[in-house]
């Protein structure tokens, strides 16, 4: 019996979609403003049940002082939305890591989940901080660089899916490869109490057999989402826990950001 044949609950899609701050692609933050239309026209066309944002700009002068999020959950139609900080005012100028007693308005930047599903409870998760710089080696340069990684953060829904409670819990782990395993453990257990089926999705910026290796979970595709125009590399994940299975899944270029975004129906 196919999904949606009587019997059977209809697919839920899941997108996790790393937005570079509704940036375009090859665009440079320091001279480049985000047109926060085709960041919302790029929401739309996802036609999400539940969308997982990274890289979420809240009242920041480089996407016209626009709440993204608030931007997204009209796009979509959610019903229920959560941004949750990672940092504390501007990205690259001065930023602290965010507490959570921020005022609703002041300048943030961090992740944010939408639901067209009732959601019945949040939980927001602070991973360990990496509290000295790391040596990172980019292409071309013959030394390491020492970098500042940000505060990275999690936030969890519990849904009201069609056959029982539903967890997805979205996050963007850390750049410096030793580290992210560090993060990623760390949040798989602090999920452990979570109703099951899971599904945990975000950049969790490591390849595909190790965010599997690393969680214990199962993966729901394999599919290269970065770079944007020509992605080798599979950044964005979604894995699962539980009685639920993936059905379609693609990566899907869109005018903002330089990831692809991850859809997956699961079923």
């Amino acid at each position: 019996m196919s999904a949606g044949a009587v019997g059977t609950s209809p697919p839920m899609r899941l997108v996790t979609f790393n937005i570079l701050n509704g940036r375009a692609p090859d665009s440079h933050p320091a001279h480049e403003r985000v047109d926060v239309e085709a960041f919302a026209e790029a929401v739309t066309g996802l036609d999400a049940d539940v969308l997982a944002l990274q890289e979420v700009d809240r009242n920041q002068p480089r996407s016209e002082l626009a709440d993204l999020t608030s931007v997204a959950a009209e796009a979509m139609g959610a019903t229920d939305h959560r941004f949750v900080a990672a940092l504390a005012g501007t990205p690259g100028t001065a930023w602290v890591a965010a507490t959570g007693a921020e005022q609703p308005d002041a300048a943030a930047y961090g992740i944010a989940l939408l639901s067209r599903r009732p959601v019945r409870a949040w939980e927001v998760v602070r991973l360990p901080a990496l509290r000295t710089s790391a040596p990172m080696r980019f292409t071309g340069d013959l030394l390491p660089t020492l970098v500042r990684d940000e505060p990275r953060v999690a936030v969890a829904a519990e849904l009201e899916g069609d056959s029982g409670p539903l967890t997805v819990a979205n996050t963007h782990l850390s750049f410096v490869p030793w580290w992210n395993g560090h993060q990623l453990r760390s949040l798989v257990r602090a999920l452990a109490p979570a109703p099951r089926p899971l599904a945990l999705v975000g950049d969790l910026n490591m390849g595909r057999e190790r965010a599997v290796r690393v969680s214990g979970l199962r993966s729901a595709c394999a599919l290269p989402t970065f770079p944007s125009h020509a992605p080798r590399e599979q950044l964005d994940h979604v894995l699962l826990d539980g009685s639920v299975q993936p059905g379609y899944a693609e990566a899907r270029r869109l005018r903002v950001s330089d990831h692809q975004a991850l859809v997956v129906e699961l079923v």
